[in-house]
């Protein structure tokens, strides 16, 4: 009977997955865990399903990517918190696109999808500790060097201001707080130091942008199984 009831939660779980999930993960060097709307926490592997309302976490040298259904890649840094606020897309109702997402701490970097790139184009932000971040179809970096330390692309520890970095690596990105707003474009870096402060264009790379490789980060599959029957 426990070996039914097993087999049957498993069952629900996949069914519950498929309709509700909008993320996949797609590259794993690490440790990445989720927590719930519902307060419940697990383990998840290559191929865990990502829904609206999780917060990820990766541990200390660990990175994580995740694909979403619009094409849309988010790759976490080591140490970062993330959530997914809202997501919705449906490839034909273009009028319903809906990307939220937040930086709670640490860094990642992301390449738009579709919902960047038709129709709305409020339909996707990237909400920060000092600033809300709407793009314009582009790959970008986002850095929170206020809630938690950071690292430079040579390993050494970051001594820099405390704040937000971000770095345009293709197309544009308005960065918006109370204070004001500014348009970043291919090659530029921002700074937001606080959420009451106007950001600021930066003269060079902050070198806070450091990503392996895809080919670099390790594909860790589910042989270390999932705390829970589902991801």
């Amino acid at each position: 009977m426990k070996t039914i009831r097993t087999i049957l939660a498993t069952l629900a779980c996949l069914i519950a997955g498929s309709a509700f999930a909008n993320g996949t993960i797609i590259q794993l060097s690490g440790t990445l865990s989720v927590k719930r709307a519902d307060g419940s926490t697990r383990i998840l592997s290559m191929k865990s399903e990502v829904i609206p309302g999780d917060t990820l976490e990766t541990q200390k040298d660990s990175y994580a990517q995740i694909k979403f259904k619009d094409g849309a890649t988010i790759t976490l840094k080591p140490s970062t918190q993330f959530t997914v606020a809202a997501y919705t897309f449906v490839e034909a109702r273009p009028q319903e696109d809906n990307a939220v997402f937040s930086l709670l701490k640490g860094g990642i970097r992301a390449v738009s999808g579709l919902i960047s790139k038709r129709g709305d184009q409020d339909a996707y932000k990237m909400n920060t500790t000092t600033a809300t971040i709407g793009i314009r179809g582009t790959i970008f970096d986002v850095d929170d060097c206020k809630t938690g330390r950071c690292k430079k692309e040579g390993g050494e520890d970051d001594s820099q201001e405390p704040g937000v970095y971000v770095s345009v690596r293709d197309g544009e990105v308005l960065v918006a707080n109370g204070a004001g707003s500014l348009s970043l474009s291919a090659g530029q870096f921002g700074f937001i130091a606080a959420a009451n402060l106007m950001p600021k264009l930066l003269p060079g790379d902050p070198g806070l942008g450091s990503i392996p490789q895809a080919s670099l980060v390790e594909t860790v599959t589910s042989g270390g199984k999932n705390r829970g029957v589902c991801d």
